[in-house]
Parts: structure tokens; sequence; C-alpha cells
């Protein structure tokens, strides 16, 4: 009998709990049953989902800002699908693939100015942790600033600089060369970057984890203390980007030019995993410097054509903008 995917679900659909409880999380699956949101979700599309009864949620995790142009985006669906039914050769390796080269050109377009050269990764984590340990590499510099409060991923590396202390609780020790500021205390910033051994200051233009806000003049005047301490200014655009706060890039309503951006959640469109490290051309001609270098830091799934094509419209062109008025109205802030 042929294998059927739709098959094995609809028999074993009712044990998903179970399945957790005995295999993977038991204390998360008993979390999800304590507070009654231990359904069974069988349908979603836009802003919302529907469980096995028929019953409308709307979304308003959308998979921690993962939704930004809803589930299963008929665009997005129709790329996926597409290349699916091409049997392309994926992961070749020795290559260097043409939908990533695409992609690639299409964000640079989107990009504030200076940044030019693109890291393709896998998560949010591994994009903040690529961007750290390149800034290291190109100032030569040991130092990580990081703001309280932020949440820049749960990876060794980025729990260094997770400002939420009870994420790092049994951890330690983490990685040594990391100092947390408070937002808005551009003194203390300043304190830290005289010091001249950072590598790099890495801020969230919104904070996600909480949804903290900077003072009008903080983001532009850190940036300013950056480039007179020759340190790496990062923009964590992972959970803010691509649209969510309004505009491409969160960063863009300071008008920010940074040294590095993070990209990650919605730019696999709800179905393929990637991120971006966006950067400007002399932190990539440091880390790749010669050909001998030309593999220092790669990621196995970095470039894989389903994260590549699965941002491309009906007219052919690459990263949709803002969502459709229909899907902006249930998902979106009313300030978008």
């Amino acid at each position: 009998m042929a294998f059927s995917l739709a098959q094995l679900i609809k028999a074993r659909q009712a044990d998903q709990y179970d399945l957790h409880m005995k295999y993977i999380s038991p204390h998360m699956a008993r979390v999800q049953q304590i507070i009654g949101f231990d359904k069974i979700y069988t349908r979603g599309e836009g802003a919302y989902v529907w469980d096995a009864d028929g019953n409308r949620y709307l979304d308003l995790l959308a998979g921690f800002s993962v939704f930004n142009l809803g589930r299963n985006h008929p665009a997005i669906k129709q790329a996926m699908i597409e290349f699916l039914s091409r049997d392309s050769p994926t992961l070749i390796k020795m290559d260097c693939p043409l939908l990533a080269g695409l992609l690639a050109e299409e964000l640079v377009k989107r990009m504030p100015p200076g940044l030019d050269a693109i890291f393709f990764a896998n998560s949010g984590a591994d994009a903040v942790d690529t961007a750290i340990k390149f800034a290291r590499y190109a100032t030569k510099r040991p130092r990580v600033v990081y703001l309280d409060h932020s949440f820049h991923g749960l990876t060794l590396g980025t729990l260094s600089i997770n400002g939420g202390e009870g994420f790092k609780k049994g951890f330690e020790p983490l990685i040594p060369g990391t100092t947390m500021v408070a937002m808005n205390d551009l003194e203390t910033l300043e304190k830290e970057l005289r010091k001249g051994d950072v590598a790099a200051f890495i801020v969230e233009p919104i904070q996600g984890k909480g949804v903290y806000l900077p003072q009008e003049d903080y983001l532009p005047e850190a940036q300013r203390l950056c480039r007179k301490y020759v340190t790496q200014f990062i923009c964590d655009e992972v959970q803010v980007g691509l649209g969510r706060a309004g505009k491409f890039l969160c960063c863009e309503h300071w008008k920010l030019e940074p040294d590095m951006v993070t990209i990650a959640k919605s730019l696999g469109g709800g179905y393929v995993p990637v991120s971006a490290v966006i950067m400007r051309r002399e932190i990539n001609n440091k880390v790749f410097g010669h050909l001998k270098r030309a593999q220092v830091h790669s990621t196995t799934f970095g470039q894989n054509d389903m994260g590549m094509a699965d941002r491309r419209d009906r007219s052919g062109s690459r990263l949709p903008g803002p969502p459709s008025k229909r899907l902006r109205r249930a998902s979106s802030p009313s300030w978008w």
C-alpha cells in the first residue's frame, strides 16, 4: 500500500498530545492542557486557524512573528508547489544556487545604504550568532554590548546577549565578553564603547519580548557613538522586520544605517526556516578574505532552494510588500 501522509495524519491526529507527553516535552504538553490550549488544529488561512470541531480562532501569536503574510498565503503556496514539481537538484553544496542569488539581490534592494553582502542561515538565533561572530572577527575585538530586556535567541551564543535572566538560569557559564546596558542610557553605552574593546552593539529597534520602544533620539545617537568608537552597530530585525512595524525594516523609522541587519521568521513565508545576515561588504571581505577562507563559516541548509523560493509572488517578483488589506486588518496593529 502506498504511503499517504494525509491518511497517517487522519489516523493519528487524536494522539498528538499523548505523543508529545511520551517522546518530546511532557511539561509543555501539560501546560497546554492546563490553560485549555490542547486543541487539535486542522486548518490555517490568513490570520485564522480552525480546530477539529470547526471553531475559528484569531491567531495573535502568528507563530512568534512568522506569518506576517498570514498562514498558507496562496502566492507563497504556489511557489512551493511549483518548485517541488520541478524536481530540481538542491543542496549540491559545490554550487552557487541561482535562487539564493536572486533572493540576495532583492533583499539588498530593500536595505539601508551600504548593506550589500548577505549570508543565509537557518534561524533568527543562527543569524544573530553569525553577526556577532563576524563582528568579532572583523574588528578583532572580543566584547559585545546588548540591551536589558533584549531577546536575540536561545542558543548559547545568543543566550549570552539575552536580557532576560530567567532564560539564563542554570545554563551558566555563558560566553564571556558580553555586557548589558539599559535602553536610553547613552552615558553608560559610551562608557563601555570608550574602552575600545567592543566589537558590536546589538539592538532590536523595538524589543519584542515585552514590546519596549526607545526614546526618539536613542538609536540615532547609539549609532553615532558606534561610529565614533569604531564599533559594529547591529540591528536585529528578526521579529520586528519585514513589514511587521510598518516599514520593510523597523530601523527605517529612525533612518538608521547599521553595519549589519539580521532577519528571519517571516522570511520563510511560514513554510521553510531561513534567515539572513545583511552586512557591509567590508565585513564580508574580512571574514571570507581569500580563497582558503571561502567556507570558513557555513551552514548546511542556509541556501536551500525551498527557503529561497518561498517568497515569490504571482507576478514573478520577490518579497511581496505589506500584507493585503484583508490580512492586515486581522493580523496587524492599528498603527501599521
